[in-house]
């Protein structure tokens, strides 16, 4: 990555949760996800009936989120869908709860909170998000570098 274009347009710094580094196309949503029937672990698709992001799959993509909402089943949805392959490559929320963080530990996902600015207005999705869960950095590009 030597060329201009491939710097980061931004680099937010928050608190890791889980280590190693992982990056991805960013699906962002301002609204908090239910894991017990909001997703279908399978395929990684949000079906909660009214949220912003139904039908879409955070498979292989870096989620973006408040956070969790619903039952303590969130971290068993979401390690489901690791089984499967169908679970986010990295997550980055802004509400640390028992839930969202147990979740990113079973799934051994490079995730970050508490950034140092709000990861919601700052990401866009499509955006091309490197997470380093080993410093806590997130680093954001309009496109893949290459």
């Amino acid at each position: 990555m030597s060329d201009v274009l491939d710097k980061p347009r931004l680099i937010i710094r928050g608190r890791a949760v889980v280590p190693g580094i992982a990056e991805g196309e960013a699906l962002v949503t301002r609204e908090t996800i239910s894991g017990w029937g909001g997703v279908n672990p399978m395929s990684g698709t949000v079906i909660e009936s009214r949220h912003e992001l139904k039908g879409q799959s955070f498979a292989g993509k870096v989620l973006v989120f408040p956070g969790a909402k619903g039952s303590s089943g969130w971290s068993s949805i979401f390690h489901m869908s690791k089984l499967r392959g169908a679970s986010p490559v990295a997550m980055v929320f802004n509400i640390m709860t028992t839930k969202a963080a147990l979740g990113a530990v079973v799934m051994r996902t490079p995730t970050v909170t508490e950034c140092d600015q709000d990861p919601l207005d700052a990401i866009r999705t499509g955006d091309w998000v490197r997470v380093d869960g080993d410093a806590g950095t997130i680093m954001v590009w309009d496109r893949r570098p290459g």
